[in-house]
């Protein structure tokens, strides 16, 4: 009987800190990507008369560096659909702003932020996400 309670408690224990880990992980990366989108936002439509398309170009690089790097890790334990919606629009935003078409970025700024957002969200430790 004790050697059941052990491997139950250390069952338990394995997956809250797993559980702990995985969800700051989430937590981080949501929270640069978003940062990075809204460096994009600000230099977009604070300066529309004046767009720096190689500062532009650059933060979109840097974004999607980011993201190829930290997509490596949450693949492990967040459905692919989620992610390859968020890939999917931080492709169109980047073919957007490359092709000058800067009225539908805000659209697609706002849908990655809002995907990243679900996706942390989703994958919280809560009472709602349980039941």
């Amino acid at each position: 009987m004790l050697k059941e309670i052990i491997i139950c408690i250390t069952i338990v224990t394995t997956i809250v800190i797993g559980n702990s880990v995985t969800q700051k992980y989430t937590t981080e990366s949501v929270n640069e990507m978003v940062n990075l989108l809204n460096d994009i936002r600000t230099e977009i439509f604070d300066n529309k008369e004046n767009i720096d398309i190689s500062n532009l170009e650059s933060e979109i690089d840097n974004l999607k560096e980011e993201w190829e790097k930290r997509h490596e890790k949450l693949a492990f334990y967040i459905e692919h659909d989620e992610l390859e919606k968020v890939e999917t629009n931080l492709t169109g935003l980047k073919g957007e702003i490359e092709g000058g078409e800067y009225g539908e970025v805000m659209s697609r700024l706002e849908q990655s932020v809002f995907l990243l957002e679900h996706i942390e969200d989703k994958y919280k430790f809560n009472l709602q996400n349980i039941f």
